[in-house]
């Protein structure tokens, strides 16, 4: 991981911040537009950022959309035809999708989220094309982040984004782009230096890399660990290291999400217990969906990405995250996220777990069981 200095980075919280953003850096694009997204969907938001992509295909703006085949399975074909036929260049990373198997090339998706404009802004985070109110049960829109970056770290994110097009675009068969340089970037601005690193996670060269930031991070941490993570089922090393950190005196706090929309989340609880017995913090975003995989460390170092801690996003997805090294940032970051525990938060007590919750418990474990018996049959569960 290389952090670099000279960047600008703005925090964005949830649809309503990212994609006014999104939309605008669309809309003065001049060269040529590269998303990343898992989910896509055709409803409100989804129709505008299309329709602010065929505008800038339009003006002779080149634009690459790459979805993910599992993430973007409900968008419907003829919305794929009606982007192509503007001019929009489409692909879906591995389309082949079946519930059926457990071979790992089906389930190693692109769950990254990362849009590059003229290769002088870069959009990263957690948040999918997709209305924050397309929730389920009229809840309150779903919270999410992404940053705003411009300055250093640029050719480094776009340089990523292209050549993973430029791969997958050999194995399909689609036109590939001219890989140049980005040679109208910006000067970079004097009045921010921001230092930030970009991390990526895949199945060749970066496969523990996120996981890895974390835990130097952890280890390293003297005062406080705050994590807001919607899928949070962490490994033993990352288990380890957050139980060391609160014996040492480190102020250890989750958001996890309160509001299970798969079985296999009831798998967080199993860990309840032992981080409650050491004094880690445990709450539970209860208000609507959270999506956040965010997380402050001393309120120095702050992550914001697609990466959740579970095995899917650790040992099988294509994940990135931008790592900031400023105080302002985490900072603002931080406030942030204790903002969440308290307008919209429960808070677990260790006492109250223990003497409660047997039904809870008792499916955390059964769910835990399944979550080890999926990663011994694809070859991870010596690493959980």
């Amino acid at each position: 991981m290389h952090f670099i200095s000279g960047n600008q980075i703005q925090l964005l919280r949830s649809g309503i911040e990212y994609f006014p953003a999104l939309e605008h850096a669309i809309d003065h694009a001049q060269h040529d537009i590269y998303i990343q997204t898992y989910i896509y969907e055709a409803d409100e938001i989804g129709t505008r950022i299309g329709n602010a992509m065929i505008n800038a295909v339009n003006r002779g703006v080149s634009v690459y959309l790459l979805i993910d085949g599992f993430g973007s399975k409900t968008l419907p074909k003829t919305y794929i035809e009606s982007l192509e036929s503007a001019g929009v260049n489409v692909m879906v990373y591995r389309q082949k999708i079946s519930p059926w198997t457990f071979k790992k090339n089906r389930l190693r998706r692109l769950h990254q989220k990362v849009a590059v404009i003229d290769g002088i802004v870069a959009f990263v985070g957690g948040i999918n094309i997709i209305d924050d109110h397309n929730v389920p049960h009229q809840t309150a829109p779903r919270i999410d982040y992404a940053v705003r970056v411009q300055g250093a770290l640029l050719p480094t994110i776009s340089n990523n984004v292209k050549k993973l097009w430029q791969r997958l675009a050999w194995l399909h068969f689609h036109s590939k782009p001219v890989l140049t340089p980005d040679t109208h970037a910006p000067v970079h601005s004097t009045k921010e230096s921001i230092k930030a690193a970009f991390v990526t996670r895949d199945n060749i060269l970066h496969r523990r890399d996120i996981e890895a930031a974390y835990l130097k991070a952890i280890h390293s941490a003297k005062h406080e660990i705050m994590i807001a993570n919607a899928y949070f089922i962490p490994g033993r090393r990352f288990r380890k290291a957050l139980i060391s950190a609160a014996k040492r005196g480190v102020k250890v706090k989750l958001l996890l999400q309160g509001r299970k929309e798969y079985f296999l989340m009831f798998a967080t609880h199993a860990f309840y217990h032992v981080f409650l017995k050491n004094g880690i913090e445990i709450y539970e975003y209860r208000k609507s969906f959270m999506h956040s995989k965010v997380a402050v460390i001393d309120q120095e170092w702050a992550t914001v990405g697609s990466s959740n801690i579970d095995p899917f996003s650790l040992f099988l997805a294509r994940e990135a995250n931008i790592i900031v090294k400023d105080k302002y940032f985490a900072t603002t970051l931080h406030q942030d996220i204790l903002t969440a525990i308290h307008d919209g938060a429960y808070e677990i007590k260790v006492n109250d777990w223990a003497k409660g919750n047997i039904a809870k418990r008792f499916l955390s474990w059964v769910a835990y069981g399944l979550v080890r018996l999926f990663l011994g049959i694809i070859g991870y569960a010596d690493q959980h």
